[in-house]
C-alpha cells in the first residue's frame, strides 16, 4: 500500500478530550453494529453515524470513509488481545512454565472471543483492510511479553525462548481462528480453551525437562 492510501486511512483527528473520546468509542461501537447487521456491502459512513448518534460531520473528523472506520475497529479488537496478552505476562513473571501456559491461553482467548460474532465479522474483511499489517504490529508487542514472562520463569527457562513464544502464539491464533469460523462459538468455546490449555501446559512441561537436559548434558 503506497504512503498516499495509507494516510487516507489514518484517523483525521486524535480524541484528545474525553467526549471526543467517547465520540469515537460510539462511532467504532456502531461500525460493528452495522457491520453484523448487514455486512461490509450495507456499511456506509451515513449508517454508522446514525447508529452511533452523531452527525457525519463528526464522524468525517475522525475518520475519511468506511474503510477506515472498520480498520480502526480492527485494530481495536487486536489491541484489547494485545493487552490482554501483555498484562498476564506482567502478572505471571515468576511462575512455573505450566502456569504461565495456563495463564497465557485462558487471557488470550478470552479476549479474543469476548465478541465472538464481532471478531468473526473483523476477522472476514481484514483481508481488506492491511490487517497483514496491523497483525503483525501487535504480534511483535505479544512476542515480547511472552518472551518476558517466559525468561522469570521459576524453572529458568534456556534455548531459544522467542521460538517457544512463537510457537505459543501460533497454536493460540490457530485455535481462535478456528473457533472465529464455526457458527456455534459458545458451544466449543470451553472445551477447545481448556484442550488448547492442556497442550500448552502438556509442550511447557517438555520445554522445561528439555532445558533441564541441556543444562546437565
Amino acid at each position: 500500500m503506497s504512503k498516499g492510501a495509507q494516510l487516507v486511512l489514518e484517523p483525521r483527528k486524535s480524541p484528545v478530550q474525553a467526549r471526543s473520546a467517547a465520540s469515537v468509542e460510539a462511532i467504532l461501537e456502531a461500525t460493528l453494529q452495522v457491520l453484523l447487521g448487514g455486512g461490509k456491502g450495507r456499511l456506509t459512513t451515513t449508517r454508522v453515524a446514525a447508529r452511533a448518534g452523531v452527525s457525519v460531520g463528526t464522524l468525517y473528523q475522525y475518520f475519511p470513509n468506511k474503510t477506515a472506520l472498520l480498520q480502526a475497529a480492527l485494530e481495536r479488537h487486536l489491541e484489547d488481545v494485545t493487552r490482554a496478552v501483555e498484562v498476564v505476562c506482567e502478572e505471571m513473571r515468576g511462575g512455573s512454565l505450566e502456569e504461565m501456559a495456563r495463564g497465557l491461553v485462558t487471557a488470550f482467548l478470552n479476549a479474543k472471543m469476548r465478541d465472538g460474532r464481532a471478531g468473526a465479522a473483523l476477522y472476514a474483511v481484514s483481508s481488506d483492510l492491511d490487517g497483514v499489517k496491523i497483525l503483525k504490529q501487535m504480534q511483535t508487542r505479544c512476542t515480547k511479553a511472552i518472551v518476558a514472562m517466559f525468561e522469570r520463569s521459576r524453572e529458568g527457562m534456556v534455548g531459544d525462548v522467542e521460538l517457544v513464544a512463537t510457537m505459543m502464539q501460533g497454536a493460540m491464533a490457530g485455535v481462535s481462528r478456528r473457533l472465529l469460523e464455526m457458527e456455534a462459538q459458545e458451544r466449543h468455546f470451553v472445551r477447545m480453551r481448556e484442550e488448547l490449555v492442556f497442550f500448552a501446559c502438556a509442550y511447557m512441561k517438555a520445554c522445561a525437562g528439555r532445558g533441564v537436559a541441556e543444562m546437565v548434558g
